[in-house]
C-alpha cells in the first residue's frame, strides 16, 4: 500500500481482459459442448487456467497445444480450438469501460496497461480494437515472461515507464492481482463493473462527477 500521507494517485493502470475486453473461454466452448458440466470439467482439468497461464508467460500456442493434445488425445480437437478459434473467446469490448478510458485521456490523465496476455494473441487483438493503441505504455506478460500477480511484473511496469508506484491506481478484475499491486506500493481497486469503477475514479478526483451522481 502507498505510505500514509502520500498524494492521491493521478495515473491509472488498466488490466485488459475482464476490464476492457470481455474475454472468457466459455464464449467459444459453449458452442462446442452440449453439456455445461462437461465443458466446465474440460476448462478446469484440460485447458485449465494454469495451462493458459503458460501462454501468458510466453510459451507459443503451438507448443502449448501440442503438449496438451499429446496428454489428452481424446480432446485434441477441442484443445486445438483454443488456439485456432481463440478470437471467439472475446465477446467484444466492455464499452462502458472503454468510455471511462476515453474520458480519462480527454481529462489529461496518464493511462497505462498491465495485462496477462499471450504475445501472439495480443498482437491480433491490437488490430481489432483501436483503443488498445490509446495507452502511453503497455506491459504484456507474454512479451516479458512475467505474469501477475508476481511482484516483478509490477516493478517492471514502474521501472520501464518511470512511474512512481504511489501515484498509480491499478484496476484489475482478479483479487490476487489487486492485492499484489497494493503490496507493490500502488493504489488498487478490483473491477466489478463500469459503474462502480466510474464512482471510484470520481471519488478520487480522477474523473469529474456526472450530474446524476
Amino acid at each position: 500500500m502507498p505510505r500514509a500521507g502520500s498524494p492521491p494517485p493521478d495515473i491509472v493502470v488498466f488490466d485488459i481482459g475482464g476490464v476492457l475486453l470481455d474475454w472468457n473461454p466459455r464464449h467459444l466452448y459453449r458452442r462446442l459442448f452440449d453439456d455445461e458440466r462437461a465443458m466446465e470439467a474440460f476448462l478446469s482439468d484440460v485447458c485449465s487456467p494454469a495451462w493458459n497461464l503458460l501462454m501468458d508467460m510466453g510459451v507459443p500456442f503451438r507448443q502449448g497445444v501440442s503438449v496438451l493434445a499429446d496428454r489428452h488425445p481424446h480432446h485434441a480437437e477441442l484443445i486445438r480450438a483454443y488456439d485456432e478459434r481463440w478470437q471467439e473467446m472475446v465477446a467484444g469490448a466492455i464499452e462502458e469501460s472503454v468510455e471511462i478510458l476515453r474520458e480519462l485521456i480527454d481529462a489529461g490523465r496518464p493511462v497505462y496497461a498491465l495485462t496477462n496476455f499471450s504475445a501472439e494473441k495480443f498482437s491480433l487483438e491490437r488490430q481489432r480494437w483501436p483503443f488498445l493503441g490509446w495507452f502511453r505504455g503497455i506491459v504484456v506478460s507474454g512479451e516479458i515472461g512475467l505474469v501477475k500477480p508476481a511482484p516483478a511484473i509490477y516493478r517492471h511496469l514502474t521501472t520501464r515507464f518511470g512511474l512512481a508506484p504511489e501515484r498509480c491506481l491499478f484496476v484489475d478484475d482478479q483479487p490476487a492481482n489487486v492485492a499484489a499491486a497494493r503490496a507493490a506500493g500502488m493504489h488498487a481497486v478490483r473491477f466489478v463493473g463500469a459503474d462502480a469503477l466510474r464512482a471510484d475514479l470520481s471519488a478520487r478526483g480522477l474523473l469529474p462527477r456526472r450530474p446524476a451522481e
